[in-house]
């Protein structure tokens, strides 16, 4: 059993004052017993813009705030994940990229999010993650010393395959940093976590954006811990902060024993309905005929 803990920040389009926000909560949460600390999407920067974005961003072996995270995982002897940064693989794009980070500040995994946020809001707002972010096409897990974990990013969460995918897979942990919109937040954001962990009897850990952001944008916050049998164990509000709670692998065990769908996936074909209209003309007409 470990005590993990999600960190919510408000970040802005200063990438040192974002570091220094995020350093002194995750020095928070090692305070008091997390050894498994995780923060949102967007971690080191928030910006207005795809333009601004772009002019802000390095590819990681420049990126300036990885070195001081993985020295602060270091420094505090902890599992840090870094919900994502934007990391630049070329002139016009990026990745959104996850860092699983060591207790010896070495790098255990990254994860590029798979699918990307391009959506008209109905109160004006619009979003085109995909005109300046390149989604990743892998799904990543890695093993920590209490069990496996499964990570994603934001929008994924929309996405239940996945997921079902990392459960399949072992995932007894899902990470969902993210930073939603407060309109489709205040919606989805409670449901759509409790069913990831109800429906593949993981613990759920999702850190989040929160508050007015530069140019205007506002996030939801409320960051959840949810348990696998879909209880929420830590919940913040909509300011920045950090939460607690205690991962068990056992619980997830004892969920999946009393609910063991992971063990009963089947394989289905879909049939077209064209195909049905067809039969079912034939069978008529073969009536007539007879």
């Amino acid at each position: 059993m470990i005590r993990a803990a999600c960190v919510q920040l408000c970040a802005s389009d200063d990438v040192a004052a974002n570091v220094r926000a995020a350093s002194a909560l995750i020095r928070a949460a090692h305070g008091q017993g997390a050894s498994f600390i995780a923060t949102p999407e967007n971690t080191a920067l928030m910006v207005p813009d795809a333009g601004a974005k772009l002019g802000k961003t390095f590819a990681e072996d420049a990126d300036p705030s990885l070195p001081l995270f993985r020295a602060l995982a270091a420094e505090l002897g902890i599992w840090l994940l870094i919900g994502s940064l934007a990391i630049k693989i070329s002139d016009s794009k990026t990745a959104n990229r996850s860092f699983l980070i060591a207790p010896d500040g070495a790098i255990a995994a990254r994860y590029d999010k798979i699918h990307l946020y391009d959506v008209d809001l109905a109160n004006g707002e619009r979003y085109r993650e995909s005109h300046t972010v390149a989604g990743g096409h892998e799904a990543v897990t890695a093993d920590l010393p209490f069990g496996r974990i499964g990570l994603t990013v934001c929008y994924d969460l929309r996405f239940p395959q996945l997921y079902r995918t990392l459960a399949q897979a072992g995932a007894v942990l899902l990470t969902v940093p993210a930073a939603f919109t407060a309109t489709t937040g205040k919606a989805h954001w409670h449901v759509l976590l409790r069913a990831r962990a109800i429906e593949n009897g993981a613990f759920v850990l999702a850190p989040a954006q929160t508050g007015i952001h530069a140019g205007g944008r506002e996030t939801f916050g409320h960051s959840l811990i949810v348990s696998p049998w879909g209880e929420i164990l830590a919940e913040a509000g909509e300011v920045p902060g950090v939460i607690f709670a205690d991962i068990d692998p056992a619980a997830a065990a004892t969920a999946r024993a009393q609910i063991p769908s992971l063990r009963h996936d089947r394989a289905f074909a879909l049939r077209d309905p064209t195909h049905l209209a067809e039969a079912s003309v034939s069978a008529e007409t073969s009536l007539e005929e007879g």
